[in-house]
């Protein structure tokens, strides 16, 4: 009758999930219950302890609320969906069998109503007995149902893994395998489909599959689930899997959601291209148009991909052991209404990142609204937006800024002086900029920089080598060169945008 009266309502939806959440809380009680319960009853039979049948009684009852308590919130979480059918049948009769046979023994046990029910002692200890084992392979189901099948089991050790006729241990998947030859690598095979295991598919595979939508099969992302195919072929921008990824980090829909490991830009820049191509099954990267954008992702998975640069041995950033204040959330939420995403880099020492990946058309104008948040800004990105050399007078202000992306904007040379008294800036991104041989001379003299980007700007080739030989520490990338553009890329930001969409030829 509640459950009718609250699908009547509007809020039904948003109730049965915030009680259904509680399920991994409330169902630890039953178990806690029954095996005190169980050790009670045992130790009183042998002769261990001293122990009174009401006090076994009144923990059946407490263990029978509990598991009543934890049916109905698992009953209220199922409802998003997004489970094996059979595997949640399984569980939840299971959890129900837990309820029911707690209750049979607490009625047999009980001084109220023991003596009253026939033959009640006769079902105690089947009961009690069912309710115990029952909270083990209900607990073995539900890991599963929560992390994928065989979670329990998955890393047996031998010789029990032979004995129980028990496939080898499949190392799950954390990071990717260099490439030996990166021109021959199969795309969705061997770069796609890593990264999908690696971040996806714990929660998108056979057994659990949120939203309806499993991410380990091509053929059932081109399927989908409740809010339809994970991709379009042919546009990468416009496929959900890669537009979630670039929400917002509070955004409920993000994902890999809050508290799980995000994919980097450059694992989006792959997907996102891979579906641009669209979407092959079998072909290789020779085979696909390589776009500018794409080139440095390719080049970070190669086996020469992580080379011995003085920047890879260079201390932490000094920013990161910074302490700011926190930051006025009312001037968060004003860079929130101008398009621009927000994340935290470190909840312990309030930095934050702000990127403009959404909001194309933010432009001098609206540069203002940065400066309230100038001692927590550390990683900005105004790549691809309207700003000009104005702009630079109002970034020179964000005295704690560390790495800085204007690829793709009207800078010139003019506004990239303003940058020479940042004290930790390290990372700036002048692709396809106007930046001359005298921008690169004058922002080489900062003593923490350490990288800069200035492939299709103005910056000649002989200025590169004169800068270079004056400050060998500095990385300069100019174009595709594997080893310089994969440590850049380690330095980026999580939500570059044109890292992530082809370039447009200007």
């Amino acid at each position: 009758m509640f459950l009718l009266l609250f699908q009547a309502s509007g809020w039904f939806p948003n109730f049965a999930i915030f009680i259904g959440r509680f399920h991994p809380v409330l169902v630890h009680l039953p178990i806690g219950f029954l095996f005190i319960a169980a050790l009670l009853e045992i130790g009183r039979r042998a002769g261990k302890i001293g122990v009174s049948e009401s006090a076994i009684s009144f923990i059946l009852f407490w263990s029978s609320v509990s598991a009543t308590f934890a049916c109905i919130a698992g009953y209220l979480l199922s409802l998003g969906g997004g489970y094996d059918e059979k595997l949640l049948s399984d569980h939840q009769w299971q959890g129900i069998g837990v309820a029911a046979f707690a209750w049979i023994a607490w009625l047999v046990k009980s001084d109220r109503f023991g003596d009253k029910i026939p033959f009640g002692p006769a079902f105690y200890l089947p009961a009690f007995g069912l309710a115990t084992i029952l909270t083990m392979t209900a607990g073995h189901d539900g890991g599963s149902l929560t992390h994928g099948e065989g979670f329990l089991t998955q890393y047996t050790p031998e010789p029990f893994r032979s004995i129980a006729g028990m496939s080898p241990i499949q190392e799950k998947v954390t990071e990717i395998k260099p490439i030996e030859n990166v021109e021959q690598a199969v795309v969705y095979r061997d770069i796609v489909q890593p990264i999908l295991e690696m971040r996806c598919t714990q929660c998108h595979n056979a057994n659990k599959q949120k939203g309806d939508l499993r991410l380990d099969e091509l053929s059932l992302m081109q399927k989908g689930g409740e809010s339809g195919p994970a991709f379009v072929a042919g546009k990468g921008s416009e496929s959900d899997m890669v537009k979630r990824c670039l929400l917002d980090e509070e955004d409920d829909d993000r994902m890999p959601p809050k508290g799980k490991p995000q994919l980097t830009s450059a694992q989006i820049t792959l997907i996102s291209w891979w579906i641009d191509q669209g979407a092959p099954a079998e072909k290789k990267v020779s085979e696909l148009k390589i776009s500018d954008a794409v080139k440095p992702a390719l080049a970070s998975l190669g086996k020469n991909s992580t080379p011995d640069l003085a920047e890879s041995k260079s201390k932490i950033s000094p920013v990161l052991a910074l302490k700011v204040p926190v930051a006025d959330e009312k001037a968060i939420e004003a860079l929130k209404k101008a398009g621009l995403i927000v994340n935290n880099l470190s909840h312990d020492q309030n930095l934050i990142e702000v990127s403009a990946v959404n909001a194309p058309q933010f432009g001098d104008s609206q540069m203002a609204l940065l400066i309230p948040l100038a001692e927590q800004i550390t990683w900005l990105k105004l790549g691809g937006t309207k700003i000009t050399n104005a702009a630079m007078k109002e970034i020179a202000k964000l005295k704690n800024l560390n790495k800085l992306h204007l690829e793709h904007t009207g800078i010139t040379d003019a506004g990239i002086t303003n940058l020479k008294n940042l004290p930790y800036l390290e990372y700036i991104n002048l692709v396809d900029t106007k930046v001359t041989d005298s921008g690169l001379k004058d922002i080489a003299v900062m003593k923490g920089l350490k990288s800069v980007y200035v492939w299709k700007s103005v910056v000649t080739d002989s200025a590169i080598g004169q800068v270079r030989k004056q400050y060998p520490g500095l990385v300069i990338v100019n174009g595709f060169n594997e080893a310089e553009v994969t440590q850049f890329l380690k330095a980026g930001d999580t939500t570059a945008k044109e890292d992530i969409l082809p370039v447009k030829e200007k």
